[in-house]
């Protein structure tokens, strides 16, 4: 019970710390995401809201299809958007994964 307890607290100080380095990235990746979905506003006279909405569930792959374009090129744009997404996961779940090896590995020292 103690382990877990520990494993745990370092595992989210570790998540954090990855975070916090790669958020440059991550921040980026977040900002161009936002922008594509602006722009896909803007060719499908969509409200700016429903762009940003748009952009972050096809970026986390949820894509509920209330929202679809209708023209090729906020297609093309959606497909970035997806794109995008999936580097932004990948990222994430990398640093989470260095965070779990890193948090066992410290435990089994102890």
């Amino acid at each position: 019970m103690k382990t877990s307890r520990i494993i745990r607290r370092r595992f989210i100080r570790d998540l954090w710390r990855g975070l916090g380095i790669i958020w440059p990235v991550v921040s980026a990746l977040l900002g161009f995401m936002a922008l594509l979905g602006l722009a896909v506003a803007g060719l499908e006279r969509w409200p700016l809201g429903d762009g940003l909405y748009f952009a972050f569930v096809t970026g986390l792959t949820v894509g509920y299809g209330d929202l679809v374009p209708k023209s090729g090129a906020a297609r093309a744009l959606a497909m970035f958007i997806g794109l995008c997404g999936i580097v932004l996961t990948g990222f994430v779940v990398a640093v989470a994964v260095e965070a779990l090896r890193a948090a066992v590995a410290g435990a089994s020292d102890d």
